[in-house]
């Protein structure tokens, strides 16, 4: 028996994602940046908790940012080295704070040494 992957649950998940946020948005839903970025980690698994840690940090920190209206860091199923990181900044001014913060800046140079494949960091806005 052939196995069908349904678009569904994915269209679900980024539909739950855009309309969560809609409420938040407010009058600024025009100017807000989505980013999605996935992070790979090779190496040992000591490596790996290193680099999960990493990530947890960065979240957190991240999460106290003033422009950030969501920030989400989810981990593959199966392949616990793959990250997803969801994000949703008020403008893209914010997201360029966020950037030049000293943790932002910190995270990257920890999770530099031990990354799978690039750091793939993709910008986003809602479609009008």
């Amino acid at each position: 028996m052939k196995r069908c992957i349904s678009a569904t649950p994915i269209l679900l998940a980024l539909s739950w994602f855009a309309v969560g946020l809609l409420p938040r948005l407010g009058a600024q839903s025009g100017k807000a940046l989505y980013v999605v970025t996935h992070v790979d980690i090779a190496g040992t698994s000591s490596r790996l908790e290193e680099a999960t840690r990493a990530v947890r940090e960065f979240g957190a920190a991240s999460q106290k940012d003033p422009g950030v209206v969501r920030f989400e860091i989810v981990q593959q199923e199966g392949h616990p080295n793959h990250f997803t990181i969801y994000e949703v900044w008020k403008s893209r001014e914010a997201f360029e704070t966020h950037l030049a913060a000293p943790y932002t800046l910190e995270f990257r140079q920890k999770i530099q040494p031990v990354l799978g494949s690039p750091f793939r960091e993709k910008l986003h806005t809602l479609v009008p």
